[in-house]
């Protein structure tokens, strides 16, 4: 596949950083104080799984233009994330140290992300969508030269299949 470096979205570091940070906030928000704001905890799970989700589903669209447009939507979940870890923070639900490690984690991703976007944007490659018919037309045009020369009684030479001797 020429002009893409990942086979799959789980090959994509940012995939694993924001994989990294979605386990990190479940274990953050598992702490005791943590544990009667059900709320925020529901909220931030669902920011940090966002982040992740987001990445898989736009690498899976198969265009460039849909991946983009999710990798724009993973951002903000990681944004949104970073608010919520603040008010965590201010309501001592995590450790200061726990609150940086966390936060600094979320900017990296979040830079990460943009840094693949301005990538994409400048890429040649289009995405899976564009690709698969181009890959298509050989298989195409092998099956509509077979189908006109069988209507003119033209049995052609099976190359597919190995000669007998």
């Amino acid at each position: 596949m020429k002009g893409k470096a990942a086979e799959f979205f789980e090959d994509l570091h940012i995939y694993q950083r924001a994989r990294e940070l979605a386990n990190a906030i479940y274990v953050a928000t598992k702490g005791s104080k943590f544990g009667c704001d059900f709320g925020l905890i529901d909220q931030i799970r669902r920011a940090a799984v966002s982040v992740l989700s987001n990445i898989a589903e736009g690498f899976e669209r198969g265009s460039k233009t849909e991946f983009i447009q999710f990798l724009y939507i993973a951002k903000a979940s990681c944004g949104e994330v970073r608010a919520q870890l603040q008010i965590a923070r201010d309501q001592n639900y995590i450790a200061e140290a726990e609150y940086n490690r966390l936060y600094e984690l979320c900017k990296q991703i979040s830079g990460m992300i943009s840094n693949f976007i301005a990538h994409l944007q400048t890429s040649n490659y289009q995405g899976e969508k564009n690709e698969r018919p181009k890959r298509l037309i050989p298989q195409n045009d092998k099956k509509r030269m077979e189908k006109f020369f069988a209507s003119q009684g033209i049995k052609l030479p099976n190359y597919d299949q190995p000669e007998e001797q």
